[in-house]
């Protein structure tokens, strides 16, 4: 395997998750070491570190984040729910913005118990985003809104379609409200291409996040993301698609696996730094 080289890898960020037995300060590191100038990071543990001291973490390593996982889940019926959803975005909107990421990644949330009408359920996010982006705009943050696998509808996230999340992003300006395109959620969809293109048209490419897809799913669909190349995704053909709309942003490792897990951090990130160049790039 030869080393990628600096220039090879000037797009590629790193989400924490992908790298999930690394502590805050080791995915610091351990990026930097290798090369790699970006990554993507959890609210979770970032709060669990100190957010102040997360943001100085990253700079003192010379890191840019370029998302914050994740805010969202709006879909509650009662007026306390809501209320609380709301509240917890707008502490996540903050949070983006001391880390100095222009993106917050929304994951819309699923049917409440005995509920049925997802289609309301859908306005309901609609609702609360609007609601949000003039908060998120007045802090420099991007709200990006992530259509999940069909396979999340009922529990996770509502929004299935990149066609749905732009018809919902479209309803605002495009600099507070854009769409994520992730490859384990959307390779399987033949109208992704044209959404792509009405994406990147309407300048809503707000982040762009890569995993693959292998049978057997290992772990269930939450943690059966693959390794790049192991799976059944064109990730360089998606790809290409993305960057054909005129996007240059960051290319996100996002991989949920119990096994790559269980394995040396430093390893798996010089593994996937050479998956990326000979899948991705």
């Amino acid at each position: 395997m030869t080393a990628p080289t600096g220039r090879d890898l000037a797009r590629l960020s790193i989400n924490q998750e992908t790298v999930k037995q690394w502590s805050l300060p080791e995915l610091a590191e351990g990026c930097a070491a290798a090369g790699i100038g970006a990554v993507g990071l959890w609210r979770a543990p970032v709060q669990e570190y100190g957010l102040r001291r997360a943001a100085r973490l990253m700079r003192d390593h010379g890191l840019t984040v370029t998302s914050l996982c994740r805010g969202g889940f709006f879909t509650a019926t009662d007026p306390g729910g809501r209320a609380a959803a709301l509240d917890d975005n707008r502490a996540a909107i903050d949070e983006a913005a001391e880390l100095e990421t222009g993106t917050l990644v929304l994951v819309s949330g699923g049917l409440p118990p005995g509920d049925r009408d997802i289609a309301a359920a859908r306005e309901r996010v609609a609702d609360a985003i609007g609601e949000l982006a003039p908060y998120a705009a007045e802090r420099g943050v991007r709200l990006a809104i992530e259509p999940l696998h069909p396979m999340f509808a009922s529990d996770r996230c509502v929004i299935s379609t990149l066609g749905q999340a732009l018809d919902i992003a479209e309803r605002f300006p495009a600099d507070r409200v854009g769409v994520v395109v992730d490859t384990y959620h959307l390779w399987w969809d033949d109208l992704a291409p044209a959404q792509i293109v009405r994406a990147g048209a309407g300048g809503r490419l707000a982040c762009f996040q890569v995993a693959d897809w292998v049978t057997p799913l290992p772990e269930g669909v939450l943690l059966g993301r693959g390794q790049l190349g192991d799976g059944c995704v064109d990730l360089r053909g998606l790809r290409e698609q993305v960057d054909a709309t005129g996007f240059r942003g960051p290319v996100e490792v996002e991989i949920f696996n119990a096994a790559l897990w269980a394995r040396d951090g430093a390893e798996l990130v010089a593994e996937i730094a050479d998956r990326y160049v000979r899948h991705v790039l």
